[in-house]
């Protein structure tokens, strides 16, 4: 269950104003969609992700940042504006969750299920080249971090 909560904050929480501080849907749409990120969650699991304008994700996951890193995608409507708050609509999944987006410069965010600051993501703007991601079932190199 932690490593899809981990998951869910890592690919879902992709969606960020251009000053530090809480994110409003809107302002996390603008500054999310369309973008490449790379995340590092509390847990160690880390990876790249994408949102598209129409609240799909994919991207590539390393969970607990060990061993194989997998390549997965999410439906159309997974993330939506519920008011002023991003939240999932995870089919099957008892916990539908609202996320707490913190903008903390001008490339990054910090991603948290709501209510559960301890279960968070830190997402930064990936500078490299369009489209460029790690191969698929592929090891992430510990200087990736660096």
């Amino acid at each position: 269950m932690v490593r899809v909560l981990a998951m869910m904050v890592g690919l879902l929480s992709i969606a960020l104003p251009a000053i530090a501080g809480e994110m409003t849907a809107t302002e996390a749409r603008q500054f999310v969609v369309g973008k490449q990120f790379t995340y590092t969650c509390f847990d160690g699991t880390r990876g790249m992700a994408r949102v598209h304008d129409d609240g799909s994700v994919e991207g590539f996951i390393q969970a607990r940042g060990i061993g194989l890193t997998r390549y997965g995608t999410m439906p159309v409507g997974t993330l939506r504006a519920d008011g002023t708050r991003v939240c999932a609509s995870l089919p099957r999944s008892i916990m539908q969750p609202c996320f707490y987006l913190e903008r903390t410069n001008a490339t990054r965010f910090r991603g948290s299920i709501l209510g559960l600051g301890f279960a968070y993501c830190d997402f930064t703007l990936h500078s490299g080249a369009q489209g460029e991601q790690p191969a698929q079932n592929e090891q992430m190199s510990a200087a990736a971090d660096k």
